[in-house]
């Protein structure tokens, strides 16, 4: 049982490369009615208890449950309906009734012609939590790490482990609280980067078998006005890593990326111009970070974060960002700029200014390359 259109776009062969994959995760359709699931792994219906004929053609929404926070759904769909990625620490519940915390991480799938969103990818890694010191009984310590989301799990095969994960989860008193939030570990993360990578990657794979290529990336749709030559010139002058992004445009596209840039990211050119920045996050990068970032731009602001980013390759680096608004010669917000110094990297520079105003210099410079730009402008218009 499944979507007809999800094998077209992916070859006949795509279920049963799916399967082999260890992983626990869907895959939905939003262009069908009710945003369905039309892929469940086996690892995902194990860890459920559902069948795939009771899963395929169903919205997430029925592994939700009473304690499943409603701030968290809100989140899931605001994701959806921005196209974005998202990872959160989500309470669901199996078909048996049972609540378990796992991290949830959800990014879409991009057809590659048309830049539209084909399917969402869901990855659910359960969360293992240990207990508090004495909760189950004060034989070993190997109890006390016993884990609510895991106990259907192999690694629960010894009887007696089964047993107290019975009694820890129908305990009201012992044990931890569902409504407790319950955080993913680095190792946790770690195995949801690598599922998402691996099943983004079979996704490509079998979309070019098709000839319906799909990407985890969105192209560029964005007609961008091209810069004068000389804002360009004036700009490549600059050593500094940075982007401009252009604030009249929806969602803000990079309009211009310096070579330190590309060359600290791993991108080229072409595939930086015309997309927002967040193609530098995820899975780990801390959403507290962008919705920070986001506020200083919705109030005309400049910012100081320290935020996690990926290079095109997947590794990642911490990167010291500096965003500020860039002003035309009247006065307007045109740009705003994005300075990046990478944490650790010196790349040979041995001056004494400190990183900050290193950042603080760019922006000048920038500034001074957009505002003789548009005084230039506006005098050959006269």
């Amino acid at each position: 049982m499944g979507d007809v259109t999800f094998d077209a776009r992916y070859s006949n062969w795509i279920r049963e490369a799916l399967d082999e994959l260890p992983d626990n995760f869907t895959i939905t359709d939003p262009s069908l009615t009710g945003h369905p699931i039309v892929f469940a792994s086996r690892g995902f219906l194990k860890m459920c208890g559902y069948s795939r004929n009771e899963v395929i053609g169903k919205n997430g929404r029925i592994f939700q449950g009473p304690r499943t926070d409603r701030r968290s759904v809100m989140e899931i769909r605001e994701a959806i309906r921005e196209e974005r990625n998202i990872q959160m620490n989500l309470l669901n519940y199996r078909k048996d009734g049972t609540p378990f915390w796992m991290l949830f991480s959800l990014c879409p799938v991009y057809d590659k012609e048309e830049g539209r969103v084909v399917h969402f990818l869901a990855v659910q890694v359960p969360i293992g939590r240990r207990m508090r010191r004495g909760s189950v009984g004060e034989g070993g310590s190997g109890l006390q790490e016993i884990v609510f989301g895991s106990c259907r799990r192999e690694v629960c095969n010894d009887s007696i482990v089964e047993l107290s994960c019975v009694r820890v989860a129908n305990s009201e008193n012992r044990g931890f609280d569902a409504e407790e939030s319950c955080q993913a570990s680095d190792v946790e993360k770690q195995k949801a980067a690598q599922a998402v990578k691996n099943i983004l990657s079979l996704l490509s794979h079998y979309s070019e078998l098709s000839g319906r290529l799909v990407r985890e990336r969105k192209c560029c749709s964005v007609e961008i006005s091209p810069l004068s030559s000389s804002l360009i010139l004036s700009l490549g002058r600059i050593k500094q890593s940075f982007v401009l992004i252009d604030a009249k445009l929806d969602d803000m596209p990079i309009v211009y990326a310096s070579d330190a840039f590309l060359k600290m990211t791993g991108y080229t050119r072409s595939e930086v111009l015309g997309h927002n920045c967040r193609f530098l996050d995820g899975p780990d990068t801390d959403t507290k970070t962008i919705s920070q970032i986001r506020e200083s731009i919705q109030s005309e602001c400049a910012c100081s974060v320290r935020i996690l980013n990926y290079r095109k390759d997947g590794c990642t680096f911490w990167n010291f960002l500096h965003i500020s608004p860039i002003r035309n010669a009247s006065g307007k917000i045109a740009f705003y700029a994005g300075v990046q110094i990478e944490e650790g990297c010196t790349n040979g520079i041995t001056d004494s200014l400190s990183p900050e105003m290193r950042q603080l210099s760019a922006v000048g410079a920038i500034k001074v390359a957009v505002r003789s730009a548009s005084m230039f402008a506006g005098s050959s218009r006269s």
